[in-house]
C-alpha cells in the first residue's frame, strides 16, 4: 500500500488540498499500477511560525516584509 506524506504551510484553501490528494492518487495509481483504493495521501500543515527559512519564522519573514 504506498503512502505518500505531504509537508506544506498552512493557509491553503480546502479545496486545493483536496485536488492534491486527489491528484497524488491518481498519479500513484496509475504509476505503481494499484488500486486507487490501496493509496493513502497524509497531509501535514504547519503553523508558519513554527515553519523556519534562513534562521527565522515564515510568519516572521512575512511580517518583516510587509
Amino acid at each position: 500500500m504506498p503512502i505518500v506524506n505531504v509537508n506544506m504551510m498552512e493557509g491553503r484553501p480546502k479545496e486545493k488540498i483536496e485536488q492534491v490528494i486527489a491528484d497524488l492518487t491518481e498519479t500513484l495509481a496509475k504509476t505503481l499500477e494499484v488500486p486507487k483504493e490501496n493509496v493513502r495521501v497524509l497531509v501535514t500543515e504547519t503553523p508558519k511560525s513554527h515553519w523556519g527559512i534562513a534562521g527565522e519564522s515564515v510568519e516572521k519573514r512575512t511580517a518583516k516584509n510587509s
